[in-house]
């Protein structure tokens, strides 16, 4: 992976507005995560960690500065084929099944078809989203708590 690639997975974070993401592809761990107005690229081993102000959108010069960006899916990045899990309800996202458990997956978690990856809320119901394909997690679109449309991103799963 060189400079380039980095530049457009940050792109790519940036444009689908990713709260964490991460890659590992030939011994390189890439991990962003977002952080408030500040992002965090990590990539150990290959390049010291980075955190600055994001970059204005418009702004053209923005793809050849130091490599930063919000979070972002990699499909286009690399040959990845990756599987979207979408909401399939409107109501509000949590990773856990109550406060202060664990999370259903992370990012790197190997999943199968069924597993439970979330739960949206919806009247006063929760309802567990499972995973319909076998695969890694690769990205995380939402952040715990924040509500969710039919149809919006939660999870990217690279499948196997």
């Amino acid at each position: 992976m060189n400079l380039d690639d980095i530049r457009k997975v940050l792109e790519l974070v940036r444009e689908h507005e990713l709260a964490e993401f991460e890659l590992e592809q030939d011994g390189l761990k890439l991990r962003v995560r977002k952080a408030g107005s500040e992002v965090a690229l990590v990539a150990p081993a290959q390049m010291a960690p980075v955190a600055a102000p994001l970059p204005a959108a418009s702004s053209p010069a923005a793809g050849t500065a130091a490599p930063t960006a919000a979070p972002a899916t990699v499909a286009e990045a690399a040959p990845l084929d990756l599987a979207m899990i979408k909401s399939p309800i409107v109501g509000t996202f949590y990773r856990a099944p109550e406060p202060g458990a664990p999370n259903f997956v992370e990012i790197g978690t190997r999943v199968r078809r069924g597993q439970v990856l979330c739960i949206i809320e919806a009247m006063k119901l929760m309802n567990e989203i499972e995973c319909d394909t076998e695969g890694e997690i690769t990205a995380v679109y939402v952040e715990n708590g924040k509500p969710v449309q039919f149809g919006d991103r939660l999870f990217a799963v690279k499948v196997d």
